[in-house]
């Protein structure tokens, strides 16, 4: 009995509409299409670590940044881009850090900094991905389409603008030690 109401639909009837919505569940085999997608964007991550073309990709980015700004930047485009590609936030935030930690290394920026933008580039925007694990949970869920709900999510789309701005403006980043060690030397 219990694995039945694990694995199938199961239905309430509570005399209260709403609740009754709210507590049935479509049990595992309602979550199927949810855990193929995120087996699918697992398997081509690592793809693209095992084969090495992640490698070549972020050295083809990576190489040209010169300032925090492009850095900021190119980790918030490129966790939204890799968010798209890979429909699965946590995926994004791996392969985000992986492209982009030896960057932060090199220019002496905290990666604490790393942290929060691939935070404000990837897991606040996810839900916005009509394709994406988290924005097929919260339409299912919420019973309408991710672009029904995406101007009310302010937060979600004005976080990764936030990065930026503090990237340009320098507020509450600071740099590590080292780093100042290599300019004071220079």
């Amino acid at each position: 009995m219990t694995l039945r109401l694990l694995w199938s639909e199961t239905a309430f009837d509570t005399g209260h509409e709403t609740f009754d919505s709210l507590v049935g569940t479509g049990g595992i085999t309602g979550m199927l299409p949810t855990i193929a997608l995120v087996l699918c964007a697992m398997t081509f991550g690592t793809a693209m670590i095992g084969t090495g073309m992640l490698g070549v990709l972020t050295h083809k980015i990576t190489a040209r940044l010169k300032s925090r700004f492009a850095i900021v930047g190119s980790t918030v485009g490129g966790g939204l881009f890799i968010n798209s590609c890979t429909a699965d936030q946590y995926l994004s935030l791996i392969i985000g850090g992986n492209m982009f930690r030896n960057v932060y290394r090199r220019f002496g920026l905290e990666s604490r900094l790393l942290s929060r933008t691939l935070e404000d580039s990837v897991s606040v925007t996810s839900v916005l991905i009509p394709w994406n694990s988290c924005g097929v949970t919260q339409s299912t869920v919420l019973g309408v389409s991710t672009l029904t709900y995406l101007p009310f999510c302010v937060f979600n789309y004005l976080s990764p603008v936030m990065s930026l701005v503090m990237a340009f403006t320098g507020f509450k980043i600071k740099q590590t030690y080292a780093s100042y060690r290599l300019q004071v030397k220079s």
